[in-house]
């Protein structure tokens, strides 16, 4: 075959392989599939050991290696992103001009080519890849063999390069429309997750769904920020891979780490592995095996909420568009979070308006002991004067005094005084809730805290929330609780029962107290520091007894009350049964004397008040010769004691006004021995059993909680059996 002959042949040869490189373009719809066709027609035409595309990311000004022919094996290790300037690929894309040398290991112009020591590559030849609307990259060719190419058609080759430039760049304008196409079908499937979704954690695990499908990644988490504490806490995760990794309100760092950045600059910010090691949470993430992340800001009306990210267990993961789709994304999430934030504190506020409903109608059911404080001594003026001194405070107070002589009230005075009385005024009686409900009592439990916990329930301190709470026979605290509520009075912060998330309030403590504090911290039966913390402000309370010029007015004002409420007119009290009342001792204070008036109002047959006055004499002359009466510390409480039957006069076995029950041989019997005896009696008609309708607390009339705290107060156990 002549020489002519030969050329014929070979262009023959090269236009026909143009020929089926157009009609490949045609036959693929996508870069993968198209650039493995390539590498075998390719073949056909030139003589290479390695065959690659270099294409132009301008977000990063470098070029990124896409391979078309397998690399040989030692070729691994070979970088697949190269600078633009300083690289033979950069060059080429600059200038648009063809580079070709036989031996790429003596080439000093460009520092990038130094990286080829090492590894087999010899002669090279880089064709720019070019459209008439762009520069796409560099075709590159290269051979285990020094001068390759020296006789290399470049005009044929440029050719090839056209025409795998123009494949490139429809099929990347196809790539470009599906994005867009999947962006917009994610932006409108994510719309409507957020719609129907207003828990965190539900939203983000949908989220993550949905973005999966376009930006793969192995973990999505979503972080508030709060500006009160200047903390970015994490509030929901999707990690389906660990499950467990996730921390519920763990604090993320914000000291110079990426995450700040995106905090602060709201910008889009790309974290890769070495990132990680900046903190306590990057360690973590480094250990379950993440590589690299993407996060972006929450914003919403001009304000951060927090962060939205997505990390990777690859190196390098996320480009800049996938930063822009997640940025798009983070918009709508934003509008779902602060609606989700809103609707968490609404549902936070009907909660406690729904136990702060619950509580107020557990008080209006409450018979106080009055309405409104009663006297002009100057004893209880001395003790109102402080209490209109400290209310306006929000120092802790600690009101000491007898049984009966009006602490709870006295509290409230202080409440409705201080700034906080638009608020609630929360009590709890530390002696009438058994012990092992005392603490879910005060601070809540979570849901499956402890046996019986089948729902979250709020307590009473985080219902005392910009109030005040009023403990009540502060010294029947446990000693182990005695910490927590320490903590809760220092601190102003606690955790519920069953979770570790510490929830911070703002609420004044009065406690009150019938017995020595200061005794019992001797005898190591009270804790000193929670004495000293809550002996702040002491306000002691005089008894009855040593107010004799109030009780003509407390008469008076019982009398009147207890006229209406039963409907049976008092129009007037006889001389010597007000000297009588006023000499007695009145050794359970005020409580005595309301229930000794409601008694007196509802057997009284006439207008007249009825009192025994006989038995008043006997009592107060008991009193004044010395002999014992009930301490006040032990004296009976309202409805403890069955009061006499309305139909018939008091029996001579009926207990009398100021505990005495009149009998021929012993004129000294106390109202708590009389309280004793008669619960001791209801216990034995019941057999014993306190609970239940026909139990000793129903026939006694009052709660079992309540026989329980008196039956531990007047010291009655149930017998051994002989």
């Amino acid at each position: 075959m002549t020489r002519s002959a030969e050329i014929t042949d070979l262009q023959t040869r090269q236009y026909l392989t143009l020929l089926e490189l157009s009609k490949a373009i045609a036959s693929h719809r996508d870069l993968t599939g198209l650039f493995h066709d390539l590498a075998v027609r390719l073949h056909n035409l030139f003589d290479f050991d390695n065959l690659a595309v270099m294409l132009h990311d301008g977000s990063r000004k470098l070029m990124r290696m896409h391979i078309l022919e397998p690399l040989q094996p030692e070729l691994e290790s070979f970088p697949r992103e190269l600078p633009l300037d300083g690289s033979i690929s950069g060059w080429v894309w600059q200038t648009q001009q063809p580079f070709v040398t036989s031996d790429v290991r003596q080439e000093t112009r460009f520092p990038s080519a130094q990286m080829v020591h090492g590894f087999p590559i010899r002669a090279v030849c880089f064709l720019p890849l070019s459209t008439a609307r762009e520069r796409l990259g560099v075709l590159t060719f290269s051979s285990n063999h020094v001068g390759a190419y020296d006789n290399f058609d470049l005009q044929f080759a440029a050719l090839v390069a056209g025409q795998i430039a123009v494949a490139m760049e429809a099929q990347c304008y196809q790539c470009k429309l599906a994005r867009e196409r999947d962006r917009s079908a994610l932006m409108l499937e994510i719309n409507n997750v957020l719609v129907s979704n207003l828990n965190l954690r539900e939203l983000i695990a949908a989220v993550s769904g949905c973005v999966r499908r376009v930006i793969p990644h192995d973990l999505a988490g979503l972080a508030l920020f709060d500006p009160a504490s200047n903390q970015l806490r994490l509030q929901a995760m999707d990690f389906p891979a660990n499950q467990d990794f996730f921390i519920e309100n763990e604090v993320v760092s914000l000291d110079k780490t990426p995450v700040a950045r995106a905090l602060t600059t709201r910008q889009v910010v790309f974290i890769d592995d070495s990132a990680h090691e900046s903190d306590a949470l990057g360690k973590r993430f480094a250990a379950a095996g993440v590589k690299s992340g993407c996060v972006v800001p929450l914003v919403s009306h001009d304000r951060t909420l927090g962060l939205l990210g997505v990390s990777s267990m690859r190196e390098r993961a996320f480009t800049e568009e996938d930063g822009q789709v997640l940025s798009q994304v983070a918009k709508q999430v934003a509008i779902a979070v602060e609606n989700a934030i809103a609707y968490r504190e609404i549902d936070a506020l009907k909660n406690k308006l729904e136990e702060e409903k619950l509580y107020l109608e557990e008080e209006i059911r409450t018979e106080y002991n009055f309405e409104e404080i009663i006297g002009s001594s100057p004893a209880l003026k001395r003790a109102l004067q402080d209490v209109e001194t400290v209310a306006r405070t929000d120092s802790t107070v600690l009101i000491c005094g007898e049984t009966g002589t009006g602490k709870e009230l006295v509290a409230r005075a202080i409440h409705n005084l201080s700034p906080r009385r638009q608020r609630t005024l929360v009590r709890v009686n530390c002696g009438a809730i058994p012990t092992g409900l005392l603490e879910s009592e005060m601070f809540g439990h979570e849901k499956g805290a402890f046996t019986g916990a089948i729902e979250r329930r709020i307590g009473r301190f985080e219902t005392a929330h910009q109030g005040t709470i009023f403990l009540d026979e502060v010294e029947d605290i446990p000693l182990d609780l005695q910490p927590k509520l320490l903590r809760v009075l220092q601190e102003q912060e606690f955790e519920r029962l069953g979770s570790g998330r510490t929830i911070h309030v703002d609420i004044r403590v009065v406690a009150a107290t019938n017995v020595d504090l200061a005794q019992m911290v001797a005898e190591k039966r009270f804790r000193s520091d929670l004495f000293y913390r809550l002996n702040v402000v002491p306000i002691t309370l005089p008894p009855l007894r040593e107010r004799p010029e109030d009780v003509p007015l407390l008469v008076n004002f019982f009398a009147n009350k207890f006229s209406r409420r039963l409907k049976k007119p008092v129009e007037r009290i006889p001389a010597e049964t007000m000297a009588a009342l006023t000499a007695y001792n009145w050794p359970g204070n005020i409580r005595e004397l309301q229930n000794l008036i409601e008694r007196a109002v509802t057997l009284s047959r006439s207008p007249v008040l009825e009192i025994p006055i006989a038995e008043l004499k006997r009592s107060g002359t008991t009193a004044s010769t010395g002999t014992p009466t009930a301490p006040s510390s032990t004296a009976a409480s309202p409805g403890s004691v069955a009061a006499p039957s309305s139909a018939s006069p008091p029996s001579s076995t009926a207990p009398q006004p100021g505990g005495a029950v009149p009998s021929e041989g012993n004129n000294g019997v106390t109202l708590e021995s009389v309280e004793r005896d008669h619960i001791l009696k209801v216990l034995h008609d019941a057999n014993w059993v306190i609970g239940g309708p026909t139990g000793a607390a129903a026939r006694l009339g009052m709660n079992r909680t309540t026989l329980n705290n008196r039956l531990r107060k007047l010291g009655i156990t149930r017998p051994r059996p002989s």
